[in-house]
């Protein structure tokens, strides 16, 4: 049975052990955020286990300082029968002056599985907003260019 929340969000402070080497928060303790905001929005909206199955148009725009505030938003953006298509969007900013600027996004890929890791069919979400279509054109788009770039990358292969 599915929560049927479409939407979720995390807040938190950037910390000191998720810097890099140049002083600012590793872009790999990002991309571990958004795959955790994807999965809990995902579990919530399917009522299942789910796991990663592609990420997909990741796109920084600003660093992250230690001790900036920092806000995930995920939601559903687009469903198949057991899949999910998850748009996460990050925001930091100085907590005390109030002022989240886009950091990253993303389009995450998520399948529902029971106990025994056999896929199972999610609920359907149908955009109602201009911004919802358009956010699950840009999934479906996504998932297409993907499809490609694949079938692109496996014909190289053979050729090699």
């Amino acid at each position: 049975m599915s929560g049927s929340k479409r939407e979720i969000n995390f807040q938190f402070l950037a910390e000191p052990t998720d810097v890099n080497f140049g002083g600012k928060v590793h872009g790999g303790a990002v991309m571990k955020w958004m795959d955790q905001v994807g999965y809990a929005c995902a579990a919530q909206w399917s009522g299942y286990y789910c796991v990663t199955v592609s990420v997909g148009g990741i796109r920084f725009f600003r660093p992250i300082l230690v001790g900036q505030m920092v806000t995930l938003n995920a939601k559903i953006v687009h469903t198949g029968n057991s899949s999910m298509n998850i748009f996460v969007a990050v925001k930091s900013g100085d907590p005390q002056k109030n002022n989240m600027v886009d950091t990253c996004r993303c389009i995450i890929s998520f399948v529902a599985n029971d106990a025994s890791g056999y896929p199972v069919d999610v609920p359907t979400w149908i955009p109602q907003t201009e911004e919802d279509k358009a956010l699950e054109s840009y999934a479906i788009h996504a998932r297409e260019f993907s499809k490609q770039l694949e079938a692109e990358l496996l014909q190289a292969l053979d050729k090699s």
